[in-house]
């Protein structure tokens, strides 16, 4: 087979992949968790014996769009941690910006809540196997990070750096799940004040 028609095939195939993840996660946003595979092609624009020439059922659509959402998240991070600003500055911009995509898409509930069956499958997709890697390489950049401010005198060096990094992490993910902005942003300046070096 020419190359550019196995190019053509590849491309093809991926863009297929990303229009099913985003069908799926545009109509569980719409319709709740009560999702079809039939739904799912329809709104793709493709037969149901496509979609499983990708996907087996539902809930495997789901997780890969998951492993899709955080490795794009933490590519974020990354970026923002690749900054050759002030190392303080830059620590305290990523504390924020991880904030900020662990609380995407968590509030759109009705009232500001989610409800228990999204939190469940929410539970579930944290234990999903795409997510050990995906926490160690979180908590490899948040430790880096926090070592560089730590070295220019912009955080304590009485804890090591790993465990400021696990302080951080676990204190904004409980900051995330709050429904007020406010709340939000004042665990992040307490969170912050935790860091700095004791007077």
């Amino acid at each position: 087979m020419p190359k550019l028609w196995n190019s053509t095939v590849e491309q093809h195939r991926h863009t297929v992949y990303a229009a099913i993840l985003d069908a799926t996660a545009a109509l569980i946003a719409e319709h709740g968790l009560a999702v079809n595979m039939s739904q799912i092609a329809a709104h793709v624009g493709i037969g149901r014996a496509t979609l499983y020439k990708y996907f087996p059922d539902v809930q495997a659509i789901v997780a890969a769009w998951h492993e899709r959402q955080v490795t794009e998240h933490l590519d974020q991070l990354a970026a923002v941690a690749a900054d050759s600003g002030d190392p303080g500055e830059r620590l305290y911009t990523v504390l924020a910006t991880y904030l900020r995509l662990s609380t995407t898409g968590t509030h759109a509930g009705r009232g500001g809540h989610v409800g228990a069956a999204a939190t469940q499958v929410a539970m579930t997709l944290h234990r999903a196997s795409h997510m050990p890697a995906a926490h160690q390489r979180l908590h490899e950049l948040v430790t880096a990070v926090i070592t560089d401010a730590a070295d220019a005198g912009a955080v304590r060096t009485d804890v090591p750096s790993g465990e400021l990094a696990v302080f951080c992490l676990h204190a904004l993910a409980a900051a995330a799940v709050l429904p007020q902005a406010d709340s939000r942003e004042r665990l992040l300046e307490v969170t912050w004040a935790g860091l700095l070096p004791p007077q």
